[in-house]
């Protein structure tokens, strides 16, 4: 039988009180064999827990009576336990794990398309592998909200985009989930002269109807690193255009209906048309960032947070007074140049992605490589803030598999992360 392996305890937790220790394996709850952390939180969420517990060769059972308002208080080291992670069955030509180069860190390669990742963390997925007891599940234990790949509503379309023939009609699944109460966010992942234009209005009249089952459509650019073998490509700014105010059109029909927008346009549109991003109010206090929706709104209404220095580089203040290169893509750059003009010895420093291709432009695909080569030979601040997204492996590694002090090695600056 599987178990999560704990890997820590929080003190004040009833985990803490029974003995749990990290290393141990938390097997079953009540009997009920645990797959993942969301077991854990559903069949852990009573007064009276009985707790099957692996240590070592040694199986014991732990009974305990959770305290009103007691933390569980376990971390895993995984959050599903039945298996790594459950992978896509679809062959999108432009699925950015298939334009990965060799030799990068392992986890880059797995095609994630799990369901219960998308409860948990917000991952988008195209709902196509799910069998019926994953459909009891989602109901019983109120799944709610999940992130749908939708792409487009036409079945043949659709599959078309997948390269999945036996892909299911996705209407119907987002009809089926709204009529067990469960909320949902649609993407569509826009490709020139494919899935716009007029697929685009039929995407967005269909998903209309789900309202507000359906709570939210974002509309996101392709993205093709050099690597890419397929057939599709990338916008023209001319494509962009035409998408950008179709979309908004669409925003503003929504919002005489409804009072909220609906359809949302990724930051990448306003970015490279040269358009103001909307105010935080347009979002309609939805959190879309996962999808790259608003990320630049929340930058700039927020502090941007420099780990380990003594000093915050606050956009509403002058209160940073440190000789400082900022490092980002060069998609953000001018917004980053623009928000920090008046930080005195601040140099934002606009990176090219020559790893994947100049038409990678967002901050969190950069390479340390990239980095350092177009870092190096320049004059730099004392210290050196690169983006907290470039970052997101195993151990705080980048893609290539460096960590910020590797980094600063090289470069012989003081180096930390922002975000």
């Amino acid at each position: 039988m599987p178990g999560g392996r704990v890997t820590r305890v929080a003190r004040g937790s009833l985990a803490a009180r029974i003995g749990l220790q990290p290393g141990d394996e938390l097997v079953a709850i009540d009997d009920a064999p645990l797959r993942d952390v969301i077991d854990v939180q559903y069949y852990a969420a009573k007064d009276q827990l009985s707790l099957h517990v692996r240590r070592g060769e040694q199986e014991q059972t732990l009974a305990a009576r959770r305290r009103y308002g007691e933390p569980l208080g376990i971390e895993f080291d995984r959050p599903t336990f039945d298996t790594d992670i459950r992978r896509c069955n679809n062959h999108c030509e432009f699925c950015f794990v298939a334009q990965m180069p060799p030799g990068l860190r392992r986890s880059l390669y797995v095609k994630d398309d799990d369901y219960r990742h998308s409860f948990l963390f917000g991952n988008y997925v195209t709902l196509t592998n799910l069998d019926e007891a994953d459909w009891q599940r989602i109901a019983e234990q109120h799944l709610s909200p999940l992130h749908v790949s939708v792409h487009a509503t036409e079945p043949e379309l659709r599959r078309q985009l997948l390269h999945n023939a036996a892909a299911p009609e996705v209407m119907g699944q987002l009809r089926r989930l709204a009529a067990l109460g469960i909320e949902a966010h649609a993407q569509l992942v826009l490709l020139p002269g494919l899935n716009d234009g007029p697929h685009l209005e039929r995407s967005l009249d269909d998903l209309a109807t789900l309202y507000p089952a359906l709570r939210s459509v974002s509309a996101v650019p392709v993205g093709l690193t050099r690597f890419h073998r397929g057939g599709c490509r990338v916008h023209t700014l001319a494509e962009m255009r035409a998408t950008f105010e179709q979309v908004k059109r669409r925003q503003e029909q929504f919002l005489a209906r409804w009072g909220v927008h609906f359809a949302y346009l990724s930051d990448e549109w306003y970015l490279r048309l040269g358009e103001h991003v909307p105010p935080t109010e347009a979002y309609d206090g939805l959190d879309l960032t996962e999808n790259g929706v608003g990320l630049v709104r929340q930058f700039l209404g927020s502090r941007f947070q420099v780990s380990g220095f003594r000093a915050t580089l606050n956009l509403k203040s002058e209160t940073l007074r440190l000789e400082t290169t900022l490092v980002t893509g060069q998609l953000f750059a001018p917004t980053l140049c623009q928000a920090t003009a008046h930080l005195p010895g601040v140099e934002v420093v606009p990176i090219a992605n020559h790893f994947f291709g100049e038409t990678v432009t967002v901050a969190g695909l950069l390479t340390t490589q990239d980095v350092i080569e177009q870092l190096g030979g320049r004059p730099l601040g004392q210290r050196i803030v690169l983006p907290a997204a470039m970052f997101g492996g195993p151990e705080g590694q980048s893609l290539d598999e460096m960590t910020v002090d590797q980094v600063a090695a090289a470069l012989g600056r003081e180096v930390r992360t922002a975000q």
